[in-house]
């Protein structure tokens, strides 16, 4: 791991080598292309030359070894050797020898090959046997006076120095790329910056070390790869505060089950105890330690069963049974079910709501939204009060209250109801059978059908439950 390159590393070399081969490429095609064209140049001059003298012979009629002469001494250039020939090669005239017998046949010459079958034909740097120096030579053929006019400079250093290439633009092209690669690198740089940052960062967490989120984040280089790693510690942090918080519930309500357990338990367990160690007590008080146990059981039956519905909720969001349900029915059965209670308590429900509310929704978790919050109402408004059922309808929406006009909820208590096991009077409600669960499930049923809930005392007295549902949820 030590040794290994790191990304900016290899990126930044493969980008160099590969922009190393297209600048070679771009600087040896330039160098080429400049050569080239000043190659041209020269060879036009030579070819115009030669056409200008073909001109002369022309005007003048006659082809003479003293009016070539006077033409070429006319008409200098430095070190310039002007060779005629016939178009079998052989040499007519050559103003760098008198005697002509001597020379070779030039049909075999690359540029007296190129001129008899295109007119026109070049030679770069070959070496002459005559003059025992290298030449540059161009020839150009007249048909019309069957000759070959070739002209040659020497290729000595001052010519070799013309027809090199401008370095000038290469050196300015090399500068630029020089400039681009170190701007290149120090890019690279900042996100191989950014990169150590956070596998340094994913080491610290994957051993489970202790690190500061801020000063980690503050670490990164302000480039956009910074900002998202930023955002990637930040995120971590508020996942593992968020595992935490989960991990504090979960002791908290592994607590709470086990204290809630543990007092209708123990009051079954002394009842019964009571009646195993006193075999002579009276028929109706071994009736009446039964009845409490059944009590107590019932109370168990029924956190059971709310725990249950809470794991529930929190574990199958995706797979409720979603069908068309109807509210105003299940609130009619409801108000059926508690009939007896109310009665008892000389309580009233008035319901308002439409003959029907269609909803698609899970009719389970629907009936448990209405039941806990009215079972609510019965068990701490007080007796002789009433419970009131509102609801307004809008477009994909439901908004319903439920309200008492009872002994009524403290305000400091109120953004605490919806929690698990939160008790606004422990012992009233568990005389009244109580889990502490009902208002935490009516909350997470709300939610998982789209809506949401809150509570608020009523200046007069009492408490109103406020919460919508989506039509669809």
């Amino acid at each position: 791991m030590g040794n290994k390159r790191s990304l900016s590393s290899q990126l930044f070399l493969t980008v160099l080598m590969l922009f190393s081969v297209f600048v070679a490429g771009f600087v040896y095609y330039q160098y080429e292309r400049e050569k080239q064209f000043k190659i041209g140049i020269l060879h036009t001059r030579l070819k115009d030359y030669n056409h200008q003298l073909a001109e002369s012979i022309a005007e003048a009629g006659e082809m003479t070894d003293s009016s070539l002469t006077a033409y070429v001494r006319s008409h200098p250039l430095r070190g310039l050797r002007v060779t005629l020939l016939d178009t079998r090669g052989g040499v007519i005239y050559d103003n760098s020898q008198r005697s002509y017998s001597s020379l070779p046949n030039h049909l075999e010459r690359p540029e007296v090959r190129q001129a008899l079958m295109s007119g026109e034909g070049f030679e770069i740097n070959r070496y002459s046997d005559t003059m025992n120096e290298n030449y540059f030579y161009a020839a150009t053929y007249f048909p019309r006076q069957g000759i070959i006019v070739r002209t040659a400079l020497p290729y000595d250093f001052e010519l070799a120095d013309h027809l090199r290439a401008d370095m000038i633009s290469i050196w300015i092209t090399l500068a630029a790329s020089i400039i681009i690669m170190v701007v290149f690198w120090l890019c690279t740089h900042r996100l191989g910056k950014s990169i150590a940052q956070l596998r340094r960062f994913a080491m610290l967490v994957d051993r489970g070390e202790n690190y500061d989120a801020e000063r980690e984040a503050a670490a990164f280089p302000d480039t956009e790869l910074g900002e998202i790693s930023q955002n990637i510690v930040h995120l971590y942090k508020r996942l593992q505060e968020s595992q935490e918080d989960k991990l504090r519930l979960k002791r908290q309500l592994t607590q709470n089950i086990s204290h809630e357990l543990k007092t209708p338990v123990a009051s079954i367990k002394g009842y019964l105890e009571t009646i195993i160690d006193n075999p002579d007590i009276t028929p109706e008080q071994r009736d009446n330690f039964i009845m409490r146990c059944h009590a107590q059981s019932e109370r168990l039956a029924q956190l059971v069963q709310d725990i249950s519905s809470l794991n529930r909720m929190d574990e199958v969001l995706h797979s409720l049974n979603m069908q068309v349900a109807d509210i105003a029915a299940i609130v009619h059965d409801i108000q059926q079910q508690v009939a007896l209670q109310l009665a008892e308590r000389r309580m009233t429900i008035t319901n308002t709501l439409p003959r029907t509310l269609p909803i698609m929704g899970d009719p389970s978790m629907i009936y448990s939204i209405f039941r806990n919050l009215i079972d609510n109402s019965i068990a701490y408004s007080g007796e002789g009060t009433a419970i009131v059922i509102r609801c307004r309808e809008e477009k994909d929406w439901y908004h319903f209250r439920i309200s008492d006009n009872g002994i009524g909820i403290p305000e400091e208590h109120i953004p605490h109801i919806f929690e698990r096991f939160y008790r606004v009077d422990s012992g009233r409600a568990r005389k009244f059978g109580g889990t502490g669960l009902g208002l935490a499930i009516v909350k997470n049923a709300v939610m998982l059908h789209g809506g949401n809930i809150t509570a608020s005392a009523l200046p007069g007295g009492g408490v109103e439950f406020s919460f919508s549902l989506k039509k669809r949820a």
